[in-house]
């Protein structure tokens, strides 16, 4: 019996695509249900987006609710105040406000943190993958890597730092190369693992291209593990920066930043605490997030946590 046209295409629209409003209500559905799920990346996620958000309204003009006065305005005869009504963070030896001064720390602490995960990522994955998979670069490439990880992180980030000199851009540059070893390392073990898998063989009989293989069948497997060591690098980014800035060799002072700030204050700490201690404050609470985003995802993205073998 031949099936009805029209029956049959109603059973064609059914496994059609749904509309896009329906698939970004799929996916804000399935988001708050792994958040609330998930008290590690709920709380990581809301303290990573309030520090995003700081960042962000530093931008509005100074005279504000957010910065109330210039970062970078000298006021001697207000140095050293306490937190009041006029300087909610109190003032530091120059008499510069505290606030002003921390939340535009947030801005250049976030900044080298996220840039530090992308390009750690795109170096780390590429090298990750090429020496995962070809035994001669294998043999190569990390014995350099194991020579880099031979030196202590901070005392080879000051080192670079005291050679290419104190800037941002220069900062970002020396926490990536110091960092890459360690995500070159840990992709390198996926794709080990990865390579010795069935599909991948099945792909090599096929006659599938080396090409084809990495991009179609290893590297979307590395993503997960991938995506939780890029928020650990995140955080480690940002401890590194103020590690630096703290020792005086990281972002100069003109450019606020979380470590340039406590290293000011810590002078004055009998005296005018409140300088060192509020970006203190917001340094910690954004590196535990850090760490708490990693944790969470890990418990989402990795299948032997979630029951999945």
């Amino acid at each position: 019996m031949i099936p009805d046209t029209d029956a049959s295409i109603s059973e064609v629209d059914i496994y059609e695509d749904p509309p896009l409003i329906v698939r970004f209500r799929k996916i804000i559905t399935t988001t708050r249900r792994t958040l609330k799920s998930n008290p590690n990346l709920l709380v990581g996620t809301v303290i990573i987006a309030f520090m995003l958000l700081i960042a962000l309204l530093t931008f509005l003009p100074t005279k504000d609710f957010v910065a109330r006065y210039n970062p970078q305005d000298l006021a001697l005869q207000e140095r050293l105040e306490s937190p009041s009504g006029t300087h909610w963070f109190g003032t530091d030896s120059l008499g510069r406000d505290v606030y002003a001064r921390t939340l535009h720390g947030a801005k250049t602490s976030l900044r080298v943190g996220a840039a530090v995960a992308i390009l750690v990522t795109i170096v780390g994955v590429s090298l990750g993958v090429l020496v995962g998979y070809n035994r001669v670069a294998d043999n190569i490439v990390m014995r350099f890597m194991d020579g880099m990880m031979s030196f202590p992180t901070l005392i080879l980030a000051l080192a670079l730092v005291a050679t290419l000199g104190s800037s941002l851009n220069n900062v970002i540059l020396v926490i990536v190369i110091v960092d890459t070893p360690s995500m070159t390392r840990a992709v390198r073990a996926v794709v080990l693992s990865l390579r010795e898998r069935t599909y991948v063989d099945a792909a090599r009989a096929s006659g599938a291209s080396t090409k084809r293989i990495l991009f179609f069948h290893i590297v979307p497997n590395t993503l997960a593990p991938v995506i939780i060591q890029a928020s650990v690098f995140f955080g480690g980014a940002i401890l590194t920066e103020a590690a630096l800035g703290f020792l005086g060799v990281g972002t100069p002072d003109f450019i606020p930043s979380w470590g340039n700030i406590i290293s000011a204050g810590r002078g004055y700490i009998r005296v005018g605490f409140w300088i060192a201690f509020f970006p203190g404050v917001f340094l910690a609470l954004t590196v535990f997030a850090a760490n708490l985003l990693g944790d969470g995802l890990r418990d989402v993205l990795d299948p032997r946590l979630r029951g999945e073998e």
